[in-house]
């Protein structure tokens, strides 16, 4: 209601201040100012209706308002797009304006003046200004109108925004934002929001273009069809009328013509009986036609055409009575008929004095025989200028009609539909599923938006957000089972290396404690960035899940060799080496069976590889440096490592240090520079791990070193 009573407000601002200029005498308009303030704040609509409202309530003062709605709509679609560009926020940006809203006032309304009546000194607001211009001597009709209007108008809108700067700086900046014109369908947008909206990128034209092409194309097409149905409706109806007046005025011209008497008007002219009389009554019939131009009486004969009456007009003096003079290439055709005394058609021809409307009206005797031809012109120009002056009328009405359901159409559109469905586009663009707690937030924007259009869109928009938290459901059912699968498999893995390491005596808690060596190293790498374009979240997981299985292939080595006491023989030694190989066959076997294995590449690699060295004199291919796979190069400190400082049956631990110092001389020979020395770094973490599995190492280890 508070809006409804400003946009009122303003259409009565509109018509107190037009009202005031005329009370003044002030040769100015200012019938803007409310439509610029709703334009300003209350967005396109509403200052376009404000425009168009005020032109129909004084279209009952004077009807010709009417033609001018285009003018006031047009300005309120200006003053609503300089209004959201925050031209009206600083002075010397609303001046910026003044020339435009002059342009459309001044120079369009102008020329839609000129095309309505014409130019000419009448009694309007910038006529006295204009008579002036064209007393100087310089200047014709057209440009003297032309100036005049431009400089009234162009002090008439510097003063209205003026006004306008004035008012909106009055106005409580609180207050403003419930002036706008909205229509909200849904839980509002934000100005960021509605900006994503409007700029929302599409693959070729956004639908609110479409939109409003496709009104813009039926306004258009309906357009053109009235148009023209108007055009050719009019033309023939003035035709009709034209003849009419034409048809009429050559009659009354015939009645007032004794016949008895032509001779003797031919013979004594001007001092025949009555023929003054006569004369200025033909005046008389010409004066109450505006349309007829000439008013003439005839005689056709054999030698030519004789003048009986021809009045005098403001451009051409007429024939004096008995004159003969040429029977023009026009009438030629009717001579016949004229000679005959028949009735002509009405002709429409072009004449020495222009093209020409004639209707020519035989005059008879009381014998019947026809002693002269009464006729009446009508310039066709004006018939033209009528036609002109009509679809000027029709296409300004039309314009203005379209602006506003227009602008009326695409606020609709975007409260009913735009802004729904980029709403909902946004909400669907941002949805995370990353985590539990971004699908909450996720469900919980697109739940918030409480679309209600109560058309498809909302049913869209219902389907939607049951769709979505469905899925999301889903999800978390498909999560926890993933999570026990993978909690299953990582569970079998450490079985399947527990199976393997009860055969070898020798191994203790090894693959444990290997893994979580492996898993601090990786996590101590992507802290310092160390090969940080590989150590994907996904990667390390998939390297500490299969760590487990590096000494799978073992379990093709026979058990006395694994729990040999002694030193191994060159034969034996050779088959300890075959467990890499047979370990790597082992998980091929494996992947051939299952669709993801990207865990299992990495479990092959730590297999094949866990055994390499950095100088290349590993086994069992004798890959160096970066050839290892990195999962081989992490588990070779690990495994050497926990080698180091737990009991074997053919040899007692080394104390913590001293592990650490062989790690730290094996950099860049045995191991990988960059891990080995991250791994040395992290003495601490790496001695907590230790610590945690110290009960199965042997009782003479020395935790704290030498």
């Amino acid at each position: 209601m508070v809006q409804i009573a400003f946009y009122a407000c303003m259409v009565l601002l509109n018509y107190v201040l037009s009202g005031l200029m005329g009370v003044l005498k002030l040769p100015l308009f200012m019938d803007n100012v409310g439509t610029l303030l709703a334009s300003a704040l209350g967005g396109y609509l509403p200052g376009i209706f404000v425009g168009y409202a005020n032109n129909i309530i004084n279209m009952f003062s004077d009807p010709t308002n009417a033609y001018y709605v285009v003018l006031s709509t047009m300005i309120a679609a200006c003053g609503a797009w300089f209004g959201r560009k925050g031209y009206f926020d600083r002075f010397g940006r609303a001046l910026l304006t003044v020339p435009v809203f002059a342009f459309i006032g001044g120079v369009l309304g102008s020329i839609l003046t000129y095309l309505l009546y014409g130019f000419g000194m009448g009694e309007g607001i910038s006529a006295p200004f204009a008579k002036e211009l064209l007393e100087s001597g310089t200047l014709n009709v057209f440009s003297a109108q032309m100036i005049s209007d431009v400089v009234i108008d162009l002090i008439d809108k510097a003063i209205t925004v003026l006004l306008v700067f004035i008012i909106l700086k009055l106005i409580p900046k609180k207050v403003k934002p419930g002036l706008w014109l909205t229509g909200w369908r849904q839980a509002p947008l934000s100005d960021d929001a509605l900006t994503d909206a409007k700029k929302n990128a599409t693959r070729s034209f956004s639908l609110r273009s479409k939109i409003i092409a496709i009104i813009s194309v039926i306004m258009v097409c309906v357009a053109v069809v009235t148009t023209v149905i108007s055009y050719f409706l009019f033309n023939s109806f003035a035709l009709e009328q034209y003849t009419y007046s034409c048809t009429s005025a050559a009659k009354l011209a015939a009645d007032l013509i004794d016949p008895a008497k032509v001779d003797e008007y031919l013979t004594l002219g001007e001092n025949g009986p009555d023929y003054g009389d006569i004369e200025m009554r033909l005046e008389s019939i010409r004066h109450g036609n505006p349309d007829i131009e000439y008013i003439y009486v005839y005689r056709f004969t054999d030698e030519g055409v004789r003048v009986i009456f021809d009045l005098d007009t403001a451009e051409v003096k007429g024939q004096e009575p008995g004159t003969l003079i040429e029977l023009e290439d026009y009438l030629k055709p009717y001579k016949d008929a004229f000679l005959a005394g028949e009735e002509v058609e009405t002709l429409l021809d072009d004449t020495v004095y222009g093209r020409l409307m004639t209707v020519f009206h035989p005059i008879y005797d009381l014998k019947g025989n026809c002693v002269c031809y009464a006729a009446a012109d009508i310039k066709v120009e004006e018939i033209h200028l009528s036609t002109l002056n009509y679809m000027t009328k029709v296409f300004s009405l039309f314009i203005g009609f379209y602006i506003f359901i227009l602008a009326l159409c695409i606020w609709l559109v975007d409260y009913h539909l735009i802004y729904p469905i980029a709403a909902m586009t946004m909400s669907a663009r941002k949805f995370a599923y990353d985590s539990e707690e971004a699908r909450e937030v996720s469900v919980d924007r697109l739940q918030h938006l409480e679309i209600a259009t109560g058309d498809e869109i909302e049913n869209l928009y219902d389907s939607l957000s049951k769709t979505i938290g469905e899925t999301v459901g889903y999800l978390e059912a498909v999560k926890e089972k993933g999570d026990e699968i993978a909690h299953m498999q990582n569970g079998l893995i450490y079985i399947l290396a527990d199976m393997v390491e009860s055969r070898d005596k020798n191994t203790g808690d090894h693959v444990r404690k290997t893994a979580a060596y492996v898993r601090l190293i990786m996590k101590k790498m992507k802290e310092k960035g160390v090969y940080a374009d590989m150590l994907t979240d996904e990667y390390t997981e998939d390297v500490a899940n299969s760590a487990p299985l590096h000494d799978v292939g073992k379990i093709m080595v026979s058990d006395t060799i694994l729990n040999k006491p002694g030193k191994l023989t060159d034969e034996e030694f050779a088959a300890m080496k075959s467990h890499t190989t047979a370990g790597s066959r082992v998980i091929e076997s494996a992947m051939s069976l299952v669709s993801d294995s990207s865990y299992l590449q990495e479990a092959r690699n730590l297999a094949t590889y866990h055994h390499e060295r950095w100088d290349g004199k590993g086994y069992p291919s004798g890959k160096a440096g970066e050839d290892i796979p990195l999962s081989a190069r992490i588990m070779a400190v690990a495994d050497v490592f926990d080698a180091l400082v737990s009991k074997r049956s053919y040899k007692e631990p080394f104390s913590f240090e001293k592990a650490m110092n062989i790690i730290q001389e094996g950099a860049g020979s045995q191991f990988d520079p960059r891990i080995a020395q991250i791994f040395v770094d992290a003495e601490e973490e790496v001695l907590e791990i230790t610590r945690t599995h110290q009960s199965l190492l042997g009782p003479k280890t020395d935790i704290q070193g030498d």
